[in-house]
């Protein structure tokens, strides 16, 4: 008997390993900072108009990296405000490395950080049942709505806390990229266990129109190389193949069918295009910007 599929979520360390290999092999980090270059300056543009202290949001803010370019940029556009920057991550592991990159870096002066180790849902949580209900001017969710049970319920939740001039920036993979292909396919064959639930910004408008509410949309590209998945026994290949499967070991535990098939589809252009030999998955992101 094969060992049956496990989600990869439910080795944290393998999840964190896929995941630091994606990043190196992707440029979802490179697109999601030329974002912050170019177009977060018009998206703050007024999000502290006449305050002393702005207050930002940031939900699954992981180790930090684009959190700290996103500080900079409201640090640059109001200089000499004070910015309160409160996190909400789960990952102990992701929060010390945020502690370590605030440690080390050098133009944070007038930014107060506060680590909240909680889920998005906790926070919800433990505010209600503290009868809080504290404003930001800034709220942002990068690439966590994927871990959220109730997605609709989480954006209204966080789009209440807005201010008259704040905005809630949600990023998340695009539904033209080839993870919106691979999971509307292959999906139901991956053992989630309800750990994730695959959204793409192809699903948010019809959410947010529903709700009333009014957004802007971007599509950033970005690609990854995933050659090394087509090399059999290549470690680094099965590790890109867990994540882009959130399957443990998608390798050597998932039936062999289902292996070719999906195999097949990496390469086709829904999801790939093929450039001097090598394989480069579509990992466009799709950027969501919510009025108040």
């Amino acid at each position: 008997m094969a060992a049956p599929m496990r989600s990869l979520l439910a080795d944290p360390d393998r999840y964190l390993q896929s995941f630091r290999l994606f990043l190196e092999r992707s440029t979802e980090h490179q697109c999601m900072q030329e974002f912050v270059e170019r177009q977060l300056p018009d998206v703050i543009a007024s999000i502290g108009n006449g305050k002393s202290t702005i207050n930002v949001l940031s939900v699954g803010g992981g180790a930090g990296e684009m959190d700290l370019q996103i500080l900079s940029k409201i640090r640059a556009r109001y200089p000499g405000v004070t910015i309160n920057n409160d996190v909400v991550e789960p990952s102990a592991d992701q929060i010390s490395k945020y502690k370590e990159r605030v440690a080390q870096a050098s133009n944070l002066e007038n930014i107060n950080f506060t680590w909240h180790r909680e889920t998005a849902y906790e926070y919800e949580s433990r505010m209600n049942a503290e009868k809080k209900t504290k404003k930001w001017d800034f709220i942002h969710m990068i690439q966590m709505l994927y871990y959220v049970k109730d997605i609709p319920a989480t954006i209204r939740y966080f789009h209440s806390l807005l201010e008259p001039q704040a905005k809630l920036l949600i990023i998340l993979v695009s539904g033209k990229s080839g993870w919106e292909t691979l999971w509307k396919k292959y999906g139901s064959s991956f053992p989630l266990e309800d750990l994730c639930s695959y959204v793409s910004s192809a699903d948010l408008p019809r959410m947010l129109d529903t709700a009333g509410l009014k957004y802007q949309l971007y599509e950033l590209p970005s690609h990854m190389d995933i050659t090394s998945c087509f090399i059999e026994g290549d470690k680094d290949g099965e590790l890109l193949l867990d994540f882009l499967t959130e399957t443990l070991d998608f390798a050597k535990t998932a039936p062999p069918e289902l292996k070719r098939q999906l195999m097949e589809e990496l390469r086709k252009p829904g999801c790939s295009e093929i450039r001097d030999g090598k394989v480069f998955f579509n990992n466009n992101l799709g950027v969501i910007v919510i009025e108040p």
